[in-house]
């Protein structure tokens, strides 16, 4: 009976029970998004079309990005939650524990201490052992991914452009990044393990896991600049386990369900090159909202 009474105690207020709730099983639950694509949506008629066209998850966003971007409406989630039936995931601010603890108890599926927001804390990230969600955390290389990881993300997102003009060039380097250093890793010496996780920044045991196991220890996914067939198709043929699309591929489009439904079915079928075919055609006028253009570049700087 003890040992059923045993709480995680974070500034004095019991959150969760760690021992029901353990990494494993969160990892597991991010694991069933594998191979997938998660569609941001801002509306419920969005999040409609998103699940339609295939999405194995939504990550609920604000509709306005303008000013400091916070987590979305509790109200806008669970009118979500009530349209659809598919996993929901929504975005914290990096070190707010306290509105991940709102998403929580709202009953989100996951929760992405997205970077994209306003950073709460410049410091510290949520200790994500202390929740029953499974998280989602951004990075850019291998030793970040890892840190990551030991605070307890069951996902990984490796983060592209983060201002939503749908150009894919940063992610592309990042992911890239990312997988160099795990092939670096797996061609290593065991003994230059110790000085390769030293020089990272990330914890030894799960370095050496990775070199193991030749991947992340938990699901990857890439996010940033992805809006056509052939974008999702890349990152997983760079080696990803799903992408995160952005809400752009809603905007200014005659026809989202097409375009949604061709990057869904990219990620599906990478390989396939009748398939990639098949979804890219027919996609150049619905793709036109999406170029980076100078003045597109300007008003996202502003």
């Amino acid at each position: 009976m003890a040992e059923d009474g045993v709480v995680t105690l974070y500034n004095n207020t019991a959150i969760t029970d760690t021992k029901k709730n353990p990494v494993s099983i969160k990892v597991g639950l991010a694991q069933m998004l594998r191979g997938g694509a998660i569609l941001e949506v801002s509306n419920t008629n969005q999040a409609k079309i998103a699940e339609e066209a295939g999405a194995c998850c939504l990550a609920i966003t604000e509709p306005n990005r303008h000013g400091i971007s916070r987590m979305p409406d509790p109200a806008l989630i669970k009118q979500i939650k009530r349209a659809v039936s598919i996993p929901i995931m929504s975005r914290s601010r990096v070190g707010h524990f306290v509105e991940a603890q709102i998403l929580e108890r709202v009953g989100v599926d996951y929760i992405d201490e997205n970077e994209v927001l306003a950073i709460a804390d410049e410091d510290n990230f949520i200790n994500k052992h202390n929740f029953r969600c499974p998280f989602v955390c951004g990075c850019r290389n291998l030793g970040e991914a890892l840190r990551r990881v030991r605070e307890g993300a069951a996902m990984i997102r490796t983060q592209g452009d983060l201002s939503g003009t749908g150009n894919i060039v940063e992610t592309v380097k990042n992911v890239r990044s990312v997988m160099g250093e795990i092939r670096i890793l797996n061609n290593m010496d065991e003994d230059e393990v110790f000085a390769f996780s030293k020089k990272i920044a990330a914890p030894y045991d799960l370095v050496a896991q990775t070199k193991q196991m030749g991947r992340l220890p938990v699901v990857h996914f890439a996010a940033g600049g992805i809006v056509t067939p052939a974008d999702a198709a890349l990152m997983m043929q760079l080696g990803c386990d799903g992408v995160f699309v952005g809400s752009e591929v809603f905007d200014n489009c005659s026809d989202p369900y097409k375009r949604v439904h061709g990057i869904v079915e990219a990620v599906r079928h990478y390989n396939d090159p009748h398939v990639l075919v098949e979804n890219s055609c027919g996609l150049a006028g619905e793709m036109a909202g999406l170029n980076v253009t100078e003045e597109r570049m300007e008003q996202c700087g502003e």
